[in-house]
């Protein structure tokens, strides 16, 4: 009866887990792009805007960005915040983090592009929008999946982090379940193979994405 109620509620935390997951790639992977677009900007102040940014959010732990936006409404606008917000923040947090390391993942990849790629587009006639989307975006896509997978990983790991506000995530159940048994082995363990679990799904599913691009070759 035990095993089966550490079960259901570590199964519980997983879909917070993962519903973090989600949601900060649904928010940081376009985020990133638009920052990386900053990043190279010819733009002076937008660039370095986006640079001091990159730099900041590379720069401090998560955990701390974590705390300053949970905390940061009710210290500095006195703000009453609702039980939701905590979910809240976390995405708001990890989205904003996350687009950081996307960004310069993004720029990485496009600028290893060989400037003759432009060139010979200009000469066929194709706009700057059009060379980008049709001939460097492709390109730079196959490029930046290895590194993105690994974010991706870093990321489902990450979201253990959540926990330190009360969200109810796989880390948190399992902390809330060893001191409810007095065994905090089990159930620890049991979130460390769903973690890895997690991990592995996202590898294949990266590796096989990566494997397919390259066939289309």
């Amino acid at each position: 009866m035990m095993l089966e109620s550490m079960v259901s509620l570590l199964m519980e935390g997983m879909i917070t887990s993962i519903e973090i997951f989600l949601l900060t790639l649904l928010f940081s992977l376009p985020l990133g792009l638009l920052i990386s677009f900053g990043r190279m900007s010819g733009f002076a102040p937008l660039r370095w805007l986006m640079k001091v940014y990159i730099s900041i959010m590379r720069g401090t732990p998560l955990m701390l960005q974590l705390i300053v936006v949970f905390f940061g409404p009710y210290y500095i606008f006195g703000a009453t915040l609702s039980p939701d917000y905590r979910f809240i923040a976390v995405i708001i947090a990890f989205s904003l983090n996350y687009a950081a390391y996307f960004a310069e993942i993004y720029r990485g990849g496009i600028e290893a592009i060989p400037k003759g790629q432009y060139e010979a587009a200009k000469i066929l006639g194709y706009n700057k929008y059009t060379t980008f989307m049709k001939i460097i975006l492709p390109q730079s896509f196959k490029r930046i999946i290895p590194p993105l997978a690994n974010e991706f990983i870093v990321l489902i790991k990450d979201s253990s982090l959540v926990s330190t506000i009360g969200v109810y995530d796989l880390m948190q159940t399992s902390n809330i379940l060893g001191g409810k048994y007095y065994n905090y082995f089990v159930p620890m363990i049991g979130a460390a193979l769903v973690y890895l679990v997690l991990t592995l799904v996202i590898s294949h599913f990266t590796m096989k994405l990566e494997k397919r691009l390259a066939e289309s070759d």
